[in-house]
């Protein structure tokens, strides 16, 4: 049996396993591993995208290993280089520290977090001198640290990089060593520092960790990585309603990545649900299958039930939500952008006026054609309507 999940951690949601007949030996040995996940606690609340990796550390408790989850209140104070053309903007430790007890007790849905090892890399880091530093450098040289791919994009651009960012790697790969982990797991952008912690575990007459990245998942517009910065994501927090509307709003192209990657669907799951999508299954109703099971993995099979029935009665017959949400302004006649912003209806003026232009406002069930609109409130209420999902009853005083 533990052949089989082995087999299904080692291939299903995948994309590189370093090195993988080494790993899989390992596996099999009935060794307990240690297995680091470092999180650098940037922000405070985790979506799908967050939960990839989670998944794979979760498969790795059920077989027995020893889960080390390392949080960066020292390394997010410096900021590791990211995809983009700037350099991550650091947090103070304290606000680092705060947004890891939130990351925690979300990662509690996937994983038993009482069975895990949290540590903090600011009680190893913090004390290294100049000296120590310096050494750690010595390990690498700067055309290694040039290969990585978000600095050569750089490069391209002619846009800085900065000192620092080539001591991140350092810093990761020396958690490595101090850990003593056998294994590392991470996203496809983490793979250079994955590797640097290999290379310094090996200067320090350790043996090399494996490791095994996950892929970067896509958000609701089917192409940027999901995010909030991007408003495409889905967060692990959000109520069940919300989360089931917004899978069902992913490109279909997306339907089998989303069961592989966020669903507890098995090999042979996966490979049935690719037959029924070449077959001509409608997508739809696959669709419907994924939220469910989302929204069943992060509440419970009573909550998915429910916020079915609400999108079947909302979009598929028509009807109006069961619950509208309701908010009194402090003024009769509004710009009907100025009302979505209060209403928080849309993110900016400018997904105000993209909302309206592509169709997606209403207003009483009247589709808003202009962005000049007034809009004048009463108190029974308004009701307006931005795209599929987001509706609010506007009262005046």
């Amino acid at each position: 049996m533990n052949d089989d999940k082995i087999f299904s951690f080692l291939n299903k949601g995948t994309v590189e396993v370093i090195v993988k007949e080494e790993f899989e030996k390992k596996l099999k040995s009935g060794k307990k591993l240690r297995v680091k996940l470092g999180i650098d606690p940037s922000g405070s609340d985790l979506h799908l995208g967050h939960m990839v990796v989670i998944k794979k550390l979760k498969e790795l408790q059920e077989l027995g290993h020893h889960i080390i989850l390392l949080f960066g209140n020292f390394t997010g104070q410096i900021g590791d280089p990211t995809g983009k053309m700037e350099a991550r903007k650091p947090k103070t430790q304290k606000e680092l520290e705060k947004n890891a007890e939130h990351y925690l007790e979300q990662v509690g849905k996937l994983i038993n977090v009482k069975d895990v090892e949290v540590v903090w890399n600011a009680d190893w880091l913090s004390p290294l001198s100049f000296k120590d530093v310096v050494q750690l450098a010595s390990n690498f040289t700067v055309a290694q640290m040039l290969e990585r791919d978000m600095f050569q994009d750089r490069i391209k651009a002619g846009l800085p990089i900065s000192m620092h960012e080539f001591l991140y790697p350092l810093m990761q790969g020396y958690d490595s060593v101090v850990l003593r982990a056998d294994v590392e797991l991470g996203g496809t952008d983490q793979t250079f520092n994955l590797l640097a912690g290999r290379v310094l575990q090996r200067a320090y007459g350790q043996e090399p960790q494996n490791i095994l990245t996950v892929p970067i998942l896509e958000g609701l517009d089917g192409k940027k990585k999901m995010g909030k910065s991007e408003d495409n994501y889905i967060g692990i927090n959000e109520e069940p309603k919300s989360m089931y509307g917004k899978v069902m709003s992913i490109p279909d192209g997306l339907i089998l990545r989303y069961f592989e990657l966020t669903t507890n669907a098995t090999l042979g799951d996966l490979k049935g649900l690719k037959e029924q999508f070449d077959s001509g299954a409608n997508p739809r109703d696959l669709k419907m299958k994924l939220a469910r099971e989302i929204v069943a993995l992060y509440h419970d099979e009573k909550a998915a039930k429910g916020a079915e029935e609400e999108f079947v009665n909302v979009f598929r017959n028509k009807q109006l939500p069961d619950e509208i949400p309701e908010m009194i302004f402090d003024k009769n006649s509004w710009n009907i952008i100025d009302l979505l912003v209060e209403g928080k209806l849309v993110s900016s003026k400018s997904d105000g006026r993209r909302m309206i232009d592509g169709g997606g406002v209403k207003v009483d069930s009247e589709k808003v054609a202009s962005i000049e609109k007034n809009v004048d409130l009463n108190k029974k209420g308004v009701l307006l309507q931005v795209g599929k999902r987001r509706y609010l009853i506007a009262k005046s005083k």
